[in-house]
């Protein structure tokens, strides 16, 4: 099951368990029990600290709990948790056994105080990337409060389970067997939903604090190296990030990073954060701006209002806000989104094996979304608006090769169909005028981005699809106000380049304080 250097790998985190574990299997006579059983044999056989038994009684079989001997497990694998979720069982196994988590004190405090019974579970695909971070979060609150459970359970292992509870998007996390939230989350935003008054007194925190010199909306490659290079000239610095890593969170392979020959979209969005937090940043996650106030004149304060009702005060600000996925603007896209609408196939399309899907857009990303899928699902239908596919001829090669794959060119959606889920598309042939209906249950939308800046109203000069204008320094159409990255009208979106803008537009900034005088009465860290 595990190879040489992975045991050994494991064998030394396994060091760091200080009480003593157990792995407790539920199994059946399939093939995934079998690879369970060796699994947690191998596990055990590494550590004097760990034991295996296979007399478990949880009712998802084949499955498996980590506890502390003597205790109940409150955290399950439903499946194998093998590929991408291999790192939850490793943390699992370590904050079960006694090592302490990487989590702020007062996060800890806050699942510790949790009162009631919580019983989570999250759909997850083995090749969806974000949905560790999901498991891990809820993994360690029960591991924190005995009131808390957590189960991982294998869309792609259980699929009885999946078209029952009509589950059609991962990470998809149910909380007392209802609907709890469905995509990305984060520790900080959990608790924030199931204890409402965190928000409040976060943002009491939040609209305590002195004015910034410098603040960062945004916690993507452009913010980020903006926060860096502003906290690297001694100024006082801010960061409003939703997420760290922005739309690279939705990356897998990433290979064109100068100097970094291969990397995963989560890896590189971990190692921004961490160098982020190295330097004097006060770090606001979990926050998303909402409107923006800009200084009546230069040298003034500018004002950004938080979604929690927080308001923060800065001299300077750096938008650095990204894009998001471009919808097709069809009736039914919306109301069909997480239940046959998606935008990752690498995270759905697990839960379309053997279905009929359509991918939307002929551009690499398009044509690498039905490479992938045609080896998962039975058939895949792309659809590109233009009279050819605009992808590397390469794809296409590979495209053209693929027996279960048809193209149709000059297609414009009108309409996604469904009751309770997608069951077809409606498109318009460009040329004829002629519609036609594809039965289908899956849609993966692939036709680009949009930039996040619909919070900004008329405070800035933006483009007909709301990039932000800005000149060679960053600088915006406002006073202070700066800008970077995807969101902006640079060309070429691309995490590098991204990179180089956050740190032109923070240096600009620098420039802007430098020359602007400070109000009567005001500090500045400006030396």
């Amino acid at each position: 099951m595990l190879d040489d250097n992975i045991k050994a790998q494991l064998q030394a985190y396994l060091e760091k368990v200080v009480q003593p574990i157990e792995l407790v299997a539920s199994l059946d006579d399939g093939e995934v029990s079998h690879e369970i059983r060796e699994l947690i044999r191998e596990i055990a056989a590494l550590s004097d600290k760990v034991s295996a038994r296979e007399d478990g009684r949880f009712e998802r079989r084949p499955s498996f709990g980590v506890a502390r001997v003597g205790e109940a497990p409150r955290i399950h694998f439903a499946g194998l948790p093998m590929g991408h979720e291999f790192t939850s069982l490793i943390l699992a196994l370590l904050q079960t056994g006694g090592h302490p988590p990487k989590a702020e004190p007062e996060t800890l405090a806050q699942i510790h105080a949790l009162e009631g019974e919580f019983r989570f579970e999250t759909f997850v695909s083995l090749s969806c990337h974000n949905c560790p971070d999901v498991v891990q979060a809820l993994n360690l609150m029960a591991v924190m409060n005995p009131g808390v459970s957590h189960v991982m359970i294998d869309g792609a292992l259980f699929q009885d389970e999946v078209e029952k509870r009509q589950v059609m998007a991962v990470p998809n996390v149910f909380l007392n067997g209802q609907p709890f939230d469905q995509g990305r989350m984060e520790l900080a935003g959990i608790l924030a939903k199931i204890d409402p008054g965190a928000s409040s007194r976060g943002a009491e925190a939040i609209s305590a604090k002195e004015p910034f010199d410098v603040l960062v909306i945004g916690g993507g490659p452009a913010g980020s190296a903006a926060a860096i290079y502003a906290a690297r000239k001694g100024i006082r610095t801010g960061i409003v990030a939703e997420r760290f890593g922005g739309q690279v969170l939705d990356t897998l392979a990433i290979e064109n990073l100068i100097s970094v020959k291969e990397t995963e979209g989560p890896k590189l969005a971990a190692a921004l954060e961490e160098h982020v937090r190295h330097y004097d940043v006060d770090v606001m996650s979990q926050q998303t701006a909402v409107a923006l106030v800009p200084p009546p004149k230069p040298g003034a304060l500018a004002e950004v209002r938080l979604e929690s009702g927080a308001v923060l005060k800065a001299r300077s600000v750096i938008l650095a806000t990204g894009a998001r996925w471009r919808e097709m603007g069809v009736p039914g896209e919306k109301k069909f989104r997480a239940k046959g609408v998606a935008f990752c196939p690498h995270c759905d399309g697990p839960l379309f094996k053997g279905k009929r899907v359509a991918v939307i857009g002929g551009g690499n990303s398009g044509v690498e979304a039905a490479i992938d899928l045609a080896g998962i699902v039975s058939h895949v239908t792309l659809l590109e608006f233009a009279p050819e596919l605009r992808a590397d001829a390469v794809l296409q090669s590979k495209l053209a090769s693929l027996p279960n794959v048809t193209t149709v060119r000059n297609a414009q959606t009108v309409e996604v169909t469904g009751t309770d889920r997608v069951d077809g598309l409606v498109y318009q042939n460009r040329v004829t005028g002629e519609t036609s209906k594809l039965d289908l249950e899956g849609i993966f939308v692939q036709i680009g981005l949009m930039p996040n800046t619909a919070f900004l109203g008329n405070m800035l000069n933006v483009t007909r699809i709301g990039e932000i204008e800005v000149d060679p320094r960053g600088q915006t159409s406002a006073h202070g106000i700066f800008a970077a990255g995807d969101c902006t009208t640079v060309p070429y979106k691309q995490i590098i380049i991204a990179m180089g803008e956050g740190a032109k537009a923070s240096l600009s900034a620098f420039d802007y304080l430098i020359r602007t005088s400070v109000p009567a009465g005001e500090r500045s860290m400006i030396p």
